[in-house]
């Protein structure tokens, strides 16, 4: 962990809408908040979904994401607290715990379970679904467990804990690096009365996700279970010319900052496939009744 000067921002992105999360289930009865839904895949390309989680009480967990498909998209699984064992279809186990991340393509298909090993305790998180561009919705399904100690992180004078889990920010890289969609995700623990600034490249969509305390962008406050989508340089209006993002806390924060670079390409999702034609979503199903996932 290195103590790092921040790049100088000369002109921040805003804040161009506040969302508010859906409470749901998934898997086996998984409560969590949808934060990232279907009518915001187009404003927030490459990027499908991201779901947050978080209990102290087993039952809302405990029965976890018993073997279910996807194909066409990758998952990054952040864990904050908790044990979670991951089996999939080609061969692929590892187990998921504090502070660990887990990155998987599904690619041309693969079959996976998430089931919890932990009977008690805290189990909090983030899910978030990564598109593939088109060439690439076939390939061979890949995956990679990321302890902990394996994030790369830097604090800044002021104070500011980043983890970088995928992309660069301030000079540090990432764990994992895309070539295409060239994601940046940053866990960012913010001191009271801390500013934080990192580049975000022009072409990018951009948010935040706050999870503890609150932060300001500009003149904007984000409060904790909230996201905030940043404004594009490319459109009219306070962003045109921002280089990059500062926010400021006045209470002690955590937050998630991810970036993409939009892949503009068609997105027909049905569940847990994700492919750029209705006969492509056909052909998925098929394959999967028929046992021709990895």
């Amino acid at each position: 962990m290195n103590i790092l000067n921040q790049v100088s921002v000369r002109q921040s992105r805003g804040i161009d809408r506040i969302v508010q999360g859906i409470a749901t289930s998934d898997g086996a009865g998984v409560k969590l908040t949808r934060v990232l839904t279907g009518k915001l895949q187009q404003r927030l390309d490459p990027f499908l979904m991201l779901d947050a989680f978080g209990s102290d009480d087993p039952d809302d967990y405990i029965a976890g994401f018993p073997d279910h498909p996807h194909r066409g998209f990758e998952t990054v699984t952040y864990m904050l607290s908790g044990r979670m064992r991951h089996r999939d279809s080609a061969g692929h186990e590892g187990l998921l715990e504090n502070g660990g991340v887990q990155w998987m393509t599904a690619g041309r298909g693969v079959i996976h379970s998430e089931i919890p090993e932990q009977v008690d305790g805290l189990m909090e998180g983030f899910q978030l679904w990564l598109n593939l561009p088109a060439k690439n919705k076939m390939m061979e399904p890949w995956y990679r467990d990321f302890p902990s100690g394996a994030i790369p992180e830097y604090v800044t004078p002021q104070g500011v804990t980043v983890r970088v889990i995928a992309g660069s920010s301030n000079g540090v890289a990432g764990a994992v690096a895309r070539e295409i969609t060239e994601p940046l995700y940053l866990d960012i623990h913010v001191p009271a009365g801390a500013e934080f600034s990192t580049a975000l490249p022009a072409s990018h969509n951009a948010f935040i996700y706050v999870y503890r305390g609150a932060v300001t962008v500009g003149d904007v406050p984000v409060a904790s279970q909230r996201m905030g989508i940043l404004s594009n340089p490319g459109n009219l209006g306070n962003a045109a010319g921002a280089d990059g993002v500062t926010l400021s806390a006045t209470e002690e924060a955590r937050l998630i900052l991810v970036a993409g670079k939009p892949l503009n390409e068609p997105i027909v999702q049905y569940g847990p496939f994700v492919m750029n034609a209705q006969q492509e979503i056909n052909q998925a199903l098929s394959d999967f009744r028929n046992g021709h996932f990895a």
